[in-house]
Order: C-alpha cells, then sequence, then structure tokens
C-alpha cells in the first residue's frame, strides 16, 4: 500500500488505468453481446474520457470517503494485518466506484442512444453487472497485479515526500 501522497498519486494512475480499462472492455462487450475487435476499438476509443473522469472521482472523493469507511468500521490503521487493510479499503473504494462510474456509463449509453429519459434505468441495471465484475476482478487480478508492479517500479521508501 501506498505510504504517501506521492506513492498514493502513482498507485492510484496505476489502479484506475487497470480498472478502467477492464471494466471499459468488459461493459463495452455486454453491451454488444460479445468480445471482438471492434468491442476492444471502442473500449479504447472511450477510455481517455473515462479514464480521466475516474481518477478525479477515486483522487478527490472516492479515496478519502473510501478510506475513512474502512479505517472507522473496519480494519484500524497500522493495527491490523496488511492483508485485512488491503481487502477493507478494497472493497470500500469498488462500491462508490462502481455507483459513479456506472452513471458515467449510463449517461455515455444515453448520449449514444440520444435518449436521457433511459438514464435511471440504464444506470441501475449497470450497477449490479459492474459490481460482479468489479469486485472480483479488484480483488483477484488488478489489485495483486498493480502492487506488485508497483512495489517494483517503486521500492518502499524510493518515492519521498518534499517537506515544505
Amino acid at each position: 500500500m501506498p505510504k504517501n501522497n506521492r506513492e498514493s498519486l502513482i498507485y492510484t494512475v496505476m489502479m484506475c488505468f487497470t480498472m478502467v480499462l477492464w471494466m471499459s472492455v468488459y461493459n463495452v462487450s455486454v453491451q454488444r453481446g460479445g468480445l471482438s475487435l471492434s468491442v476492444l476499438s471502442s473500449a479504447w476509443l472511450g477510455f481517455p474520457a473515462a479514464y480521466i473522469f475516474a481518477m478525479l472521482c477515486d483522487w478527490f472523493i472516492v479515496s478519502k470517503l473510501a478510506k475513512g469507511f474502512a479505517f472507522r468500521f473496519l480494519v484500524k490503521p497500522g493495527g491490523s494485518s496488511p492483508l485485512k487493510t488491503v481487502i477493507a479499503v478494497s472493497c470500500c473504494m469498488v462500491v462508490p466506484m462502481v455507483i459513479i462510474m456506472s452513471l458515467y456509463g449510463a449517461a455515455e449509453a444515453c448520449l449514444h442512444i440520444g435518449n436521457f429519459h433511459m438514464l435511471p434505468v440504464i444506470w441501475l441495471t449497470n450497477i449490479p453487472k459492474n459490481f460482479i465484475m468489479a469486485l472480483p476482478f479488484q480483488l483477484i487480478i488488478a489489485g495483486p497485479l498493480v502492487r506488485f508492479v508497483f512495489r517494483r517500479a517503486f521500492p518502499e521508501g524510493s518515492i519521498i515526500m518534499e517537506t515544505e
């Protein structure tokens, strides 16, 4: 887990990239009924805007709320095992991000079909579909992969906070 704000930013960039890319491919695949080169192309083309939106939501809103909830109700900072802390924070991050990004995806779908009256229905049907993909992917694949790559690229203590 990141130890300071600089590490947090780098880790968030890496995690958002992984999760948004995967969930973009997943959502376009679900929408089109299967995986194909055109699905990958569409997911990649929509990725930059979704990534920027997700980064902003994660960094400025969700991260603070999720960590606050996790450390207040689920684990004690420094007092719980690292694995328990990672799982608690990850779960607390996935829930609001799925809700927010499902709304983003619903708005994008409504924009494409030209009917914003469908927004609540699309949003509410996207949430469970996205949750059943995002939580296991985060806990089993993205989380361990990003933590591994992050610590190999930036060994503990190699990113030092500037003192002001």
